[in-house]
Parts: structure tokens; C-alpha cells; sequence
């Protein structure tokens, strides 16, 4: 398999603006889990087949299915295609 991505700090910090605030428990590591949502549908895998280095993969599914439908990634690929526009069409 190939090498476990990660996102990097100043990547992630881009997008927790956009992250939904945590009720209660604190969300499990962000990084970790948003790295391995990113990693299973970049390589097309099924979620029980993410690597463990991620964390259990019913972790990353239930994050990825309750952030779906709260439309969150929506925004955060909104606005990074915006930016990248804008940046696009200034220089």
C-alpha cells in the first residue's frame, strides 16, 4: 500500500474554521481522522480497509457520513476553490 498522507498543520489550519464545534466529548484527533477520510476516498478503498494508523475506521466513517450531511465539506471545498480563483484571476 502507499504511504499514509497527512494533511500539514498550516493545511489544516486553513480548514477548522469550517469544523463544527464539539459538544461534550472532545473530537478525536483531527488531523488523524480528517488525513484518513481523505486517504480512503483518494485511494478508492472501503472504510474498514483504512490503514489503522488513521484509527478505527468506523471513526473516519461516521465523521465523514455526519460531516456530509451537515454539509460541512460543501463548505470547505467551497471556499478553497474560491480562493484559489481569486488568487488565479490576481495574478
Amino acid at each position: 500500500m502507499s504511504k499514509l498522507f497527512y494533511l500539514s498543520q498550516e493545511q489544516l489550519a486553513q480548514i477548522r474554521p469550517y469544523f463544527p464545534l464539539s459538544h461534550g466529548i472532545a473530537r478525536v484527533d483531527d488531523l488523524r481522522v480528517i488525513s484518513g477520510i481523505i486517504y480512503v476516498i483518494k485511494n478508492g478503498l472501503q472504510w474498514k480497509d483504512a490503514p489503522r494508523e488513521y484509527g478505527p475506521y468506523k471513526t473516519l466513517y461516521n465523521r465523514f457520513v455526519r460531516w456530509s450531511r451537515m454539509g460541512i465539506f460543501n463548505n470547505i471545498f467551497y471556499e478553497i476553490s474560491k480562493e484559489a480563483l481569486i488568487r488565479q484571476t490576481a495574478g
